[in-house]
Order: structure tokens, then sequence, then C-alpha cells
């Protein structure tokens, strides 16, 4: 997903000055999506609205500190998975793409990861803690850009074998062997793809933070925090449009397809659904109408 765009600063802008309209507007636009991911975790839709319903009164409590380096789709969803984890103890709460439920990959815990801890000295004072988030902040930043350049590179050269291989690695965690049998290919091969991307990243990033020394595994679990944290190869919700219309061009469409069927990433899986209902209905405005109700005291606040 792409960073904050030029219409969802305005909204904000619009919102940090407590217009309602803004905020209503906001809420219309993201409320199915974020509703449809909530139930694939939680069947019960009482359940579901009731979490959609208080990442809405988070996003308004932490917004402010919100940076705009991601989309804002991408910062209510890492909302949404936090209140999900609150709520669904549990392994499926943190699987993102469907391939982990076949080949049965775990994920650490928001609370149990903390790739970038191995830049962290040993010595736990106030001031380490400000340096340790500052360098955190710093080395996701440049790790981003490198990883958005791999797979803006990737997609303008139409080379979606290799972008799913590298997303299949560091989005689902899959092992090389897995990735392999998903295409097809030579476990080798897998290897070679995938040493030639970390080697591609490492030079882009190295000249602007340590990471010589990390290990292989330390820093494939960096990228991957910060691949999922940006979703840097989930389709734009317009393009999953013009997929649902079957306008999209043949190497495109089989791409998305990918992504959403069969890697099965479910926040793409959400926004499909909720377009699917959008073209089946005008939306559910009792749920709408509950969580404006809820949120118009957080609102005035923000």
């Amino acid at each position: 997903m792409s960073e904050l765009s030029q219409a969802e600063q305005y909204l904000l802008d619009q919102i940090r000055k407590g217009q309602s309209d803004a905020w209503s507007q906001l809420v219309e636009r993201y409320q199915g999506r974020l509703l449809a991911f909530t139930q694939m975790k939680i069947r019960q839709r009482e359940e579901a609205e009731d979490i959609v319903q208080e990442t809405f009164v988070g996003f308004l409590k932490s917004f402010q500190n919100f940076r705009g380096l991601a989309s804002l789709e991408t910062f209510l969803f890492t909302i949404l998975r936090r209140k999900i984890a609150d709520s669904f103890r549990g392994q499926q709460s943190r699987r993102i793409c469907l391939l982990q439920d076949v080949y049965h990959v775990d994920r650490q815990s928001d609370a149990e990861s903390d790739a970038f801890g191995h830049f962290a000295s040993a010595e736990p004072t106030a001031s380490w803690y400000a340096r340790r988030s500052e360098q955190h902040s710093i080395q996701k930043e440049v790790l981003a850009q490198a990883l958005q350049a791999l797979v803006a590179g990737l997609k303008e050269s139409l080379d979606f074998r290799d972008l799913k291989i590298i997303e299949m690695l560091l989005y689902c965690k899959l092992p090389n062997k897995d990735v392999a049998k998903v295409l097809a290919m030579s476990e080798k091969n897998i290897a070679v793809i995938k040493h030639r991307c970390l080697k591609q990243i490492r030079e882009k990033v190295e000249f602007r933070v340590a990471t010589g020394e990390v290990q292989d595994a330390d820093f494939e679990n960096m990228l991957t925090e910060v691949w999922e944290s940006l979703r840097l190869s989930c389709p734009k919700r317009s393009t999953i449009g013009a997929f649902l219309l079957g306008t999209l061009e043949e190497q495109w469409g089989d791409y998305v397809d990918f992504h959403v069927n069969r890697l099965g990433c479910q926040f793409c899986q959400a926004n499909l659904e909720d377009l699917k209902r959008q073209t089946a209905d005008s939306g559910n405005p009792g749920f709408r109408a509950r969580i404006m109700e809820s949120t118009v005291g957080f609102l005035s606040k923000s």
C-alpha cells in the first residue's frame, strides 16, 4: 500500500478540526472492509461489530500521533488487529494469509516480536530506551524504502513471479521448500531468487544503517515486520475493484488473483468482500449510526 494520499491527508485535517461530516465520511469509507476482515477472525457479527467500533474509538484517541508513513487503511487495520488480539488470544488472530494455515506457519505476537531489538544496548536505562526507539524508527524507515524500491521495480517490470516468491518468503514467512511447492519450482531456484533480493536490499541500506553483522534470520524478521506494517505488496483498492470487474490486464489479473485467493491476504480479501457487498446493497446504516454515536465524544477531544 502507498503512503498517505492527499485526499486522506485532507480528510484527517478536517477531522482534526472536529468536522463531523469528515468523520462520517471516514467511517462510511472504511467500516465495511474492517468488518469483513474482523469476521474472518470472529464469526459472531455482533462481536465483530463491537471490535470495529472500538477500532474507530482507538483511531480518534491515537491519530494525532499518526505520521502518515502508511495509508490510512493500513493504520486502521493495525489498530484493528490489536483489538482482535486483545479479545481473541491465539495463533489464528496473528495469521494474515491463508497460506499460513495451509503450511502451519506461526507468527510471533506483537508483544513477542522485536526483530529490531538486535541493535539495542543491553543496559535498560531511560536514555537507552529513547535511543532504541529512535534507532528502530530510522531502521524501519530505511528498510521500508529499500523494500518499496524492490516491490516497485518488480511491478514495473511485470516480474510477478519473483514478487510472488518474495512476498511468500517475507510477508507469509513460508520456508523455501513450501514456496517451491506452491509455484512448482525447484527449492534451489527459490533460494537463488531469495539471495538476490536480500542482497539487493542489504546493498541499499548498509550505507545508512549497520546491518552487516545481523544474521540472515534476524534480517528477514526485520523485513517481515516492515513488510507487514506497510502491506507493501497489497494491491490498491481500485486495483482490486478492477479485478472484481474483470478489467485488469492479464498479467496484473493473474497476480491479484494469486495475492487475494492463493496467497489469501486477508486484508485484501476484506477489501474484495466489501466491494462485493457495496455492489449488492447500500451498506449497513444502522452499524454506521452506532459507530458515530459511540465516537462523537472523542471527535471533539481529538
